[in-house]
């Protein structure tokens, strides 16, 4: 706080035209927002006082009003598969989860945009913590700023904590700054986005941003979908599809499906047909991925036989299927196990 009463805010998030009109307003002149932009975005700065080219006498000043944003990570467990978790602060005292995950010449991270979450997923840890708030966009993008390794990242995905259409706004600010030439200058077809689907707000995000997009799907039967995602009660899977149906992914955006397979609930050959079906005509993939345990909770793992069953029957019934490898499972590997342990 400056002057025990103003909350001082943080830079990183903000526009370079934003950042003009909140310097201006101190009295700095307006180029002076442009050099301030730079050391925030190009150069990365944690501290204002490291920005050299203004006065000190606007240091202090700035100071006054304004972090640069940026907070280092208060936990790491490293996993033995070269997996990194860290646990950044956020909200209120709260801590939100990040995962670095190197893999060749790839290296992933994937960033939460909320404390908790309100779609209560019945196999998301995330989901236990009930909801306590937005990320803003300066904490969203911290994630990436101060982390250890951002000089090997290619590629991001908000597949972390929370639900990035319930947070569109600040998901779309945060992703303007990694894409913007002001920015990190990433293409969008270096981040994927990934929903359960929220009426009006998927919708929004596929006019507003090129970034890919990621459906969390787990089963092609409504009934059974909702008692895995309540969020199926908001919006169907059907009329996802029937959304997505009107758009136009063959060329630079994709589409993709994420199902965690539940061993004796979701991995059988009906359950394979029944995804064929729904996916017809769609241009996409479905990546299908090993459930983590979460206590407390009565699902089962799959086994290899049936995983890879399913990944065959949809590959040849024209349903392009990976296999997402299992990483960091020596590490709390479900979303919101270290933040629940940490907080």
């Amino acid at each position: 706080m400056s002057d025990g009463n103003t909350i001082k805010r943080p830079l990183l998030g903000m526009t370079p035209e934003e950042i003009k009109t909140e310097v201006m307003a101190l009295g700095l002149p307006k180029y002076a927002g442009g050099q301030i932009a730079k050391w925030i975005y190009v150069n990365g700065v944690d501290d204002i006082e490291k920005m050299t080219n203004i006065s000190k006498q606007n240091r202090q000043l700035l100071s006054q009003h304004f972090t640069a944003g940026r907070r280092i990570p208060t936990h790491r467990v490293a996993s033995e598969d070269g997996t990194v978790k860290y646990l950044f602060p956020a909200l209120d005292g709260k801590f939100v989860e990040t995962v670095y995950i190197p893999d060749g010449d790839r290296a992933t991270l994937c960033v939460s945009c909320q404390v908790g979450c309100k779609m209560n997923c019945l196999f998301c840890q995330t989901g236990k913590q009930g909801f306590q708030g937005n990320l803003p966009p300066a904490d969203i993008l911290n994630q990436i700023y101060s982390l250890p390794e951002r000089d090997t990242l290619t590629n991001i995905v908000f597949m972390g904590q929370g639900e990035p259409m319930d947070n569109l706004d600040n998901v779309l600010r945060a992703t303007q700054a990694l894409t913007a030439s002001w920015g990190m200058a990433w293409s969008p077809k270096r981040i994927t986005v990934s929903s359960v689907g929220i009426r009006g707000k998927l919708r929004r995000f596929l006019e507003e941003s090129d970034c890919h997009v990621a459906i969390s799907m787990h089963s092609p039967h409504p009934e059974q979908r909702a008692q895995l995602m309540p969020a199926e009660r908001g919006m169907s899977l059907a009329e996802i599809i029937e959304l997505l149906s009107q758009y136009d992914f063959s060329h630079q955006r994709r589409l993709s499906f994420e199902y965690i397979l539940f061993g004796g609930l979701n991995d059988s050959m009906q359950d394979a047909k029944a995804i064929v079906r729904l996916l017809k005509g769609l241009d996409c993939r479905v990546n299908l991925i090993r459930y983590h345990k979460i206590p407390g909770v009565n699902l089962n793992t799959t086994d290899d036989k049936a995983l890879m069953a399913m990944r065959d029957y949809l590959t040849s019934h024209g349903v392009f299927a990976t296999v997402r490898a299992s990483r960091g499972e020596d590490i709390f590997a479900a979303c919101g196990m270290l933040s629940t342990m940490r907080s």
